[in-house]
């Protein structure tokens, strides 16, 4: 069995599902070749994912961010949006890939731009349907870093985000 960075009961981050946790690392064999898989739970979309350990990087799979990169993603939040100009299904093509980049600071870049306090004009529902699965992403990794609940970190971004 290949060594693998990733433990079981760890937190990672899989670029198009989010926060996930390692089950463990097993072997099956696929038409004939033998791989070393990592499961990985996504608790939210009751789904479980396998991800051979020699691809895991290259599929984008990594650790937790660090409280630092966090850190940055939340500051992040409380800056200037660059929402542009452009139509809104370019943007959209643009978000979807930064939510499914993985990156937090992407991902707070997209809430950061989306985000509508209550004195600006009502949002189209793919507008709100994109800003509520970016909020959840990066909620759900502050959860993980900071070892609180999702909607304890939700609150805490919506909070920064009205500052």
């Amino acid at each position: 069995m290949a060594k693998s960075e990733y433990d079981e009961g760890d937190y990672v981050v899989y670029p198009t599902h989010g926060v996930g946790r390692v089950l463990g690392i097993e072997t099956q064999e696929v038409t004939g070749i033998t791989l070393d898989l990592i499961v990985i739970k996504f608790e939210k979309d009751r789904m479980t994912l396998r991800v051979p350990v020699d691809k895991a990087a290259n599929s984008g799979l990594r650790k937790l961010s660090s409280r630092k990169m966090m850190d940055t993603a939340l500051t992040t939040l409380k800056g200037r949006s660059r929402a542009k100009r452009t139509m809104w299904s370019r943007r959209a093509q643009e978000y979807e890939a930064k939510i499914n980049s993985g990156d937090p600071v992407s991902i707070a870049e997209v809430v950061r731009d989306l985000h509508r306090n209550a004195d600006q004009p009502d949002q189209s529902y793919s507008e709100r349907q994109m800003y509520q699965a970016a909020l959840d992403r990066l909620a759900r990794e502050l959860a993980a870093v900071e070892k609180i609940d999702e909607t304890a970190a939700a609150t805490k971004l919506e909070k920064l985000l009205a500052a």
